[in-house]
């Protein structure tokens, strides 16, 4: 029974959790079943909620008896990536120096899911504070991709992606700041998607780079992607950067997909695929000729400011975090070292002590941006960047409906293999960052194997708020093929 409960999608999952064929709870310990057999080899979870779960569970199978109505995620098991506060649990960002914090509030995400009635099993790993590609800067726990053991899963939200591919939970939350919710579905296998900027809430999300950052779904397929944001999004008086529904109105996601985009025009950028590896490049052409046979038009058009969008991205983003991450300060928040004597030494050593390498490196990199005698010459040229990426993206859009393209130019690489060399391990997000940059919305999804089977990634991006016309465009893809469907072996 439980083996058949796993295979089902969230929406097919709470549509017989609705109609009481199965149950809340057989559905959570199914995923639970998973976890405790395959989680300490994956490593996908900091954090289990199983008592909890089964006790929610039981509480909504309870209300389905009675014939009461139920939400849209109605018994179905979600994970959520740890750097999104949750008054259960810790919030640890899987950083030492918050190891033992406890929020008093949720982030506005996790508020909607439960009003949805999902059930939230877990927190799962990540780079420390969402800083990095292959969740190998984690300062808890090693996670591994569950289509070889010895490879990365991506990151940040590396946990978030193997959790799903494992089939440990139906769907994730992942944040996005310059590709952490796509990469790791590209290397995984699985669907990832990042709305638009100010589309979903970050009120209760950890920041890193504050005008990066956006929350989204990591799912099985395109159409539970649309189905996670129709909770998710909207308009959020707690976060001054949520876009009202005047100006993005919202509408029902998940109606669309699997509806033909008629006159679809897609645009490809030639020269981005010089930079990938050659099955990338095969897999990604070939997804683009099922869409010329289902109709669609291919424009060539150039982006002549892509290749800045790297620079650009690590000024802006280490500066953000810089600032982000002055609060913790071993006073407000977090570890507190026991060998100091002044203020000054409380600060410097409760950072030394807990921060990881990698994050110590952004601060640094963000705080030198910032300083007086660089700001023009870096900071100020970066944001002048950003506008010039920002424009290439409206004129593309102004010749096609979506811009198709790698989401990677690697599948998943091996653990270890990039960490001394850093450049080469942000090169790894070469293909996502300008996404951010722009705020507009992108979607990985499954597209072909390479020859050890492992996943590749088939990036779509269209205009901001168009994630309807987005989310049918993946879903074309999906009717005609089943990679989506696919699942490592464990």
């Amino acid at each position: 029974m439980s083996k058949e409960i796993l295979k089902l999608s969230c929406r097919d999952l709470q549509a017989k959790i609705a109609k009481g064929e199965v149950k809340s709870g057989d559905a959570v310990s199914a995923v639970f079943g998973r976890i405790e057999k395959y989680d300490g080899q994956i490593g996908a979870f900091l954090s289990a909620f199983k008592q909890d779960a089964l006790k929610r569970a039981e509480e909504i199978d309870e209300k389905i008896a009675k014939g009461q109505s139920v939400g849209a995620l109605a018994g179905v098991p979600i994970a959520v990536k740890d750097n999104m506060c949750t008054t259960f649990g810790a919030t640890s960002c899987a950083s030492k120096i918050l190891e033992n914090f406890h929020s008093p509030y949720n982030a506005t995400v996790i508020e909607k899911l439960l009003a949805a009635d999902a059930v939230i099993i877990g927190k799962t790993n990540l780079d420390e504070f969402a800083m990095g590609s292959s969740t190998e800067n984690s300062g808890l726990k090693k996670t591994v991709n569950p289509w070889d053991k010895d490879r990365v899963p991506g990151g940040s939200s590396g946990g978030s992606a193997a959790a799903v591919a494992a089939q440990m939970c139906f769907a994730s939350l992942g944040s996005d700041t310059g590709g952490s919710i796509r990469q790791p579905a590209s290397f995984c296998g699985v669907a990832g998607l990042k709305p638009t900027y100010g589309r979903v809430s970050r009120y209760g999300l950890v920041a890193y780079g504050s005008s990066l950052d956006q929350i989204g779904p990591l799912t099985k397929d395109t159409a539970d992607c649309a189905l996670l944001l129709n909770v998710i999004a909207g308009h959020d008086e707690k976060d001054s950067t949520s876009v009202d529904e005047k100006t993005a109105p919202l509408c029902d996601f998940l109606s669309g997909v699997g509806k033909e985009v008629k006159n679809l025009k897609i645009a490809v950028v030639p020269q981005l695929f010089d930079g990938a590896d050659s099955e990338i490049v095969a897999g990604v052409k070939s997804a683009i000729e099922i869409y010329k046979k289902l109709g669609a038009e291919i424009v060539e058009i150039e982006m002549p400011h892509f290749e800045y969008a790297i620079a650009a991205y690590y000024l802006i983003a280490t500066a953000e975090a810089s600032s982000n991450l002055a609060r913790y300060d071993g006073v407000h928040y977090g570890h507190r070292t026991k060998n100091a004597g002044d203020y000054i030494e409380v600060y410097a050593k409760s950072r030394a002590e807990v921060l990881g390498t990698e994050v110590k490196r952004r601060i640094m990199l963000g705080t030198y941006v910032l300083s007086s005698g660089y700001y023009d010459a870096y900071y100020l040229k970066a944001l002048k960047v950003r506008n010039l990426i920002r424009s290439d993206f409206t004129a593309a859009f102004g010749k096609a409906d979506c811009i198709m393209m790698p989401t990677s130019p690697t599948t998943a690489f091996k653990i270890g293999e990039k960490t001394a060399d850093p450049l080469q391990m942000y090169l790894s997000d070469v293909y996502t960052i300008a996404v951010n940059l722009a705020g507009v919305p992108a979607i990985s999804i499954p597209c072909g194997f390479d020859n050890k089977n492992l996943p590749i990634g088939l990036q779509i991006i269209s205009p901001a708020f168009g994630e309807e016309k987005l989310l049918r465009i993946a879903g074309m893809f999906e009717s005609q093929t089943d990679f989506h469907k696919k699942k490592p072996e464990l």
